[in-house]
């Protein structure tokens, strides 16, 4: 299993994962917290991250927290000081982003990401039909940010977002992008020629890799 073996390459400190929302995903997260990968993963020393979230409570049917828990924590030995839930307790979204980056670079010890040691060790994403990632949708102003760590997402969907924003899930060492069904097809492609999506900006300072199926990735 990809996330395992990435989990045992870290060497000099706790192993840092962000963790994607959507259905794809979730299946990966409870094939980990099942025999037999659940015991090839360390639980006690990895810290898991979200990508994005919605800002609604962690008990919310749309939270992403609320679904990892389902799938995942729930059911493995992980400490609550190793769960970095977005805070959708704040009182606005951006004041929820805000408090998450502050978050991510108490985790990481600086303020600023230094190119040559990335935030996260693995970074799991989904892609939208649109080409989104995370909550960088086309159009909004998340995508033009280049200093901050996270940003609101207002109005692209009808609750407010959460996300992390290009720097931070681009300091990453690996990066694995999951797409299943014959739906994401078209806009693999597209993303894989470069066109001017959203997922197209995912280009981390380590290793991009992706994983479809055979729909996804328009074989028959």
């Amino acid at each position: 299993m990809f996330v395992c073996s990435v989990i045992a390459a870290v060497g000099d400190h706790e192993p840092r994962i962000c963790l994607a929302g959507g259905s794809t995903p979730k299946r990966l997260y409870e094939l980990l917290s099942a025999s037999p990968l659940v015991f090839d993963v360390p639980w006690h020393k990895v810290h898991w991250f979200f990508g994005d979230e919605r800002f609604v409570p962690h008990s919310h049917e749309n939270s992403n927290a609320r679904m990892v828990t389902e799938a995942m924590f729930a059911k493995v030995p992980i400490g609550a000081s190793h769960q970095h839930l977005v805070p959708t307790n704040a009182s606005t979204p951006e004041k929820a982003a805000a408090a998450y980056e502050a978050e991510l670079q108490k985790i990481y010890g600086a303020k600023e990401l230094d190119p040559k040691r990335p935030l996260f060790d693995l970074t799991l994403l989904g892609i939208g039909d649109d080409g989104h990632t995370a909550s960088l949708f086309p159009g909004t102003a998340a995508l033009k940010e280049s200093k901050r760590w996270t940003a609101s997402v207002i109005g692209a969907k009808p609750e407010p977002r959460i996300t992390l924003t290009y720097p931070a899930l681009n300091s990453s060492r690996h990066v694995a992008i999951l797409a299943a069904g014959a739906g994401k097809a078209a806009v693999v492609k597209r993303i894989q020629k470069g066109d001017p999506l959203p997922a197209t900006g995912i280009k981390p300072s380590g290793q991009l890799h992706w994983f479809l199926d055979k729909a996804a990735a328009g074989v028959s």
